[in-house]
């Protein structure tokens, strides 16, 4: 059997890999990225190019996203020259970025009015894992839907879990984010109180680790704090962003959570004092300089 025709949206350091991951198994892909240098990249191993995303779908058999924000994956679907103008009857929309529910679920009733499906798909683990197919992703949309594209995710993930309704990947992706995001900053600010305390930060991991909260955020935080390598591959700005996409969420579900509001407040504070490039533990040195 033939494999289909991938339409890839988003060539950044994660879509990129994918892409040539998927190249590297035998998948005829239209890309489209706004650097030309990822486009070349690609042409050079045989992909096609479109110029609108109109066409770029409607050559497509599975059109993928890994893309920023919602804003920018609404904007994309739906211009003139979007992807829900040229999406073919039976096609799938597959969402691999971290989007805010209620406009997945949107963007999912409009393709299906056109006789396409849609599968949000959210990753875990690093580029690297991306470029040898052996990403975690969190897939969900109907079960027919998720059927038409489940070997295609399995080429690209070691691990494919299949969770649910449309919406329901995405909403444990920002769940996963709340948890982690929440736990660096609080464990960055321990370190940055531990600083100003006096008291000394290796001995404060070498206390904590032994006990209930160690974790691999842990490590990652005291690499930072104690040992100033920078190595967890999460920019402040995208998890400022995630915190907020997480916010939206439980006031769209008619919840609040005042744990993500002050982990949102702290990483926008970090943000706004120009810190938004670096990795979440970099959070410490702002923490380090809070005054009252």
């Amino acid at each position: 059997m033939s494999k289909p025709v991938i339409g890839f949206i988003g060539l950044g350091l994660m879509g990129g890999n994918m892409a040539e991951n998927l190249q590297n198994k035998g998948y005829e892909l239209i890309v489209m990225d706004l650097s030309k240098d990822a486009v070349a990249a690609c042409v050079a191993r045989g992909a096609k190019t479109a110029s609108t995303a109109k066409e770029l779908a409607s050559g497509a058999d599975i059109v993928m996203l890994c893309l920023t924000t919602s804003a920018v994956v609404e904007k994309i679907v739906y211009a003139d020259d979007g992807i829900l103008a040229g999406i073919k009857e039976g096609a799938v929309l597959v969402d691999f970025g971290t989007s805010i529910p209620s406009s997945t679920k949107k963007i999912g009733a409009d393709l299906a009015a056109k006789g396409a499906g849609m599968i949000d798909a959210p990753l875990g683990r690093t580029p690297a894992h991306a470029k040898d197919g052996l990403l975690n992703i969190m897939a969900s949309g109907d079960m027919a839907t998720f059927n038409k594209v489940k070997s295609v995710l399995e080429d690209q993930g070691e691990n494919v879990f299949h969770l649910g309704d449309l919406g329901a990947g995405h909403t444990t992706k920002l769940i996963n984010n709340f948890m982690g995001m929440t736990t660096v900053c609080a464990m960055s600010q321990a370190f940055a109180v531990a600083e100003l305390a006096g008291v000394d930060r290796q001995q404060l991991f070498d206390i904590m680790s032994t006990g209930p909260s160690n974790s691999p955020f842990m490590h990652f935080c005291k690499n930072y704090a104690v040992d100033n390598v920078s190595d967890l591959g999460f920019s402040i700005a995208n998890a400022n962003k995630d915190l907020g996409y997480f916010l939206q969420m439980v006031e769209d579900l008619g919840t609040q959570s005042k744990i993500a509001e002050g982990s949102s407040a702290n990483l926008q504070a970090a943000f706004d004092a120009g810190m938004g490039q670096g990795n979440v533990p970099e959070i410490f040195d702002y923490f380090k300089k809070l005054e009252k």
